[in-house]
């Protein structure tokens, strides 16, 4: 017997420090077999197929989100909420800022060139006009900033008032009452809807708003703009692609769906899974190429996507929230670490096993073994 390598050992794609107890883990294995951000040559990753953000603010936004399902219920439902909402009110959420707009303005504000403190009339205008006379190298770029913040609050203001009669549900609530809050500040609601037009000394006044007095109002503005993308993008690609919201159920753990198929095969054959406490594990059968894995892929993505809060693909997909998520369906030798595949099962195996010892629900989607969920308690 060989003590084992420190490259063998199964780590989860991101450490426990930090993580929140209502997040669902998933280790690095896991994310590479379900194709969440790398997938294979040519082929598009999960991420890809949901990035449809609008501003790269956005795109990082989800790929957090997507490093970091929920393993709440309630924070589960909360983001469904939102996607309904979103979709109830879709056109107001195509009226979001643009990714021009949201990068020109987030550069703009962490910008600390030519910005002018002084607050009396006299050192205001002595500034302004040093500023100005060296109108080349910053002013034309306070300018620009300047326009595009107006812009955007233009943008904002717009869109909130195209919600006002409505009533958010779940994080989009809070979301849209922090963007109310921060444009009806003293301040920022005196600020025009356009900067052009103003001249030198409103434009500089402009500046000294946007980068002085209201820095972190207008980095938090577009950091908004950036969440509720992320949540649109998820929403958009529910509605795009006909997936059902998941109902999420209390009680021991289980997962059913009818009609469950891959997002990425076309004209699937659908199919249904029930997995509970009295039904644990499910064996798959068949000759070579009969889409087994596919299943198996099908079924965890799906886990793994209700865990986001978004739609899945499925006909119909109640489940009970897990804590953890573990596939193992493409192990290989590794020559490198001089780890064979039958070691890189057992290191699976007990990856799982240390879960469950933690107390940990568990869901796992294994080549061999198949589909397993697991809750502990201490009458198992």
């Amino acid at each position: 017997m060989t003590a084992a390598r420190p490259a063998e050992t199964q780590t989860p794609a991101t450490s426990r420090a930090g993580r929140s107890s209502e997040e669902l883990l998933l280790d690095a294995h896991t994310l590479r077999d379900l194709g969440i951000f790398a997938a294979e040559s040519g082929q598009a990753s999960l991420f890809d197929f949901c990035n449809l953000t609008l501003t790269e603010g956005g795109a990082r936004v989800l790929q957090r989100r997507m490093e970091r399902p929920w393993s709440s219920a309630p924070r589960i439902h909360a983001t469904q909420e939102a996607i309904t909402f979103i979709l109830e009110q879709r056109q107001a959420f195509t009226r979001l800022a643009s990714a021009y707009t949201t990068a020109r303005v987030e550069r703009y504000a962490q910008s600390t060139v030519g910005i002018v403190h002084e607050e009396s009339l006299p050192g205001f205008v002595l500034s302004v006009l040093g500023l100005w006379m060296d109108h080349d190298r910053n002013y034309f770029n306070i300018v620009n900033g300047v326009r595009f913040t107006c812009e955007l609050i233009r943008v904002l203001r717009q869109f909130i008032a195209a919600l006002e009669t409505t009533s958010p549900a779940g994080e989009i609530g809070p979301l849209l009452d922090e963007m109310r809050a921060l444009l009806a500040s003293a301040r920022l609601s005196r600020v025009p809807g356009s900067g052009s037009g103003g001249g030198v000394w409103q434009t500089v006044a402009l500046d000294q708003v946007f980068r002085l007095h209201e820095r972190e109002a207008i980095a938090r503005l577009v950091e908004l703009v950036h969440e509720i993308d992320a949540l649109a993008a998820m929403a958009e690609v529910t509605a795009r692609h006909d997936f059902v919201l998941p109902r999420i159920e209390a009680g021991p753990l289980r997962v059913q769906a009818d009609g469950l198929v891959h997002p990425f095969v076309t004209d699937a054959v659908a199919n249904p899974v029930a997995l509970d406490q009295n039904r644990r594990v499910l064996f798959l059968t068949g000759p070579n190429m009969a889409g087994k894995t596919t299943y198996l892929r099908a079924f965890a993505t799906a886990v793994y996507l209700a865990h986001l809060g978004m739609g899945v693909p499925a006909r119909s997909f109640g489940f009970v929230p897990t804590q953890r998520l573990f596939s193992s369906i493409s192990l290989n030798d590794d020559i490198h670490t001089g780890v064979s595949y039958f070691r890189a099962e057992a290191l699976r195996v007990k990856a799982i096993a240390e879960a469950i010892v933690e107390g940990c629900r568990v869901v796992t989607a294994q080549t061999r073994t198949s589909l397993t969920p697991v809750e502990t308690t201490p009458s198992f």
